[in-house]
């Protein structure tokens, strides 16, 4: 589980900036556009990486996967 935690850690900044900055539904918008650019992953500037970085934001505004992220942390 190393590797989720140095994910985690490494953009803990980035949704810290999200949360103060974007507005509630819109999070839910920008994690969906960044799973479907993940999708396109083979392409120069977008990354496979973008995928599980828009399920975290969009699980910012979804009290069900926030609620089993927390049990599953402990």
């Amino acid at each position: 589980m190393a590797g989720k935690d140095n994910f985690r850690d490494r953009f803990r900044p980035f949704f810290a900036w999200v949360r103060a900055h974007v507005p509630r539904g819109l999070r839910l918008l920008l994690g969906i556009l960044l799973i479907v650019g993940g999708m396109f992953g083979f392409l120069p500037v977008l990354g496979f990486w973008m995928i599980p970085l828009g399920v975290l934001v969009a699980a910012m505004d979804i009290k069900l996967i926030r609620r089993w992220l927390r049990r599953r942390r402990r």
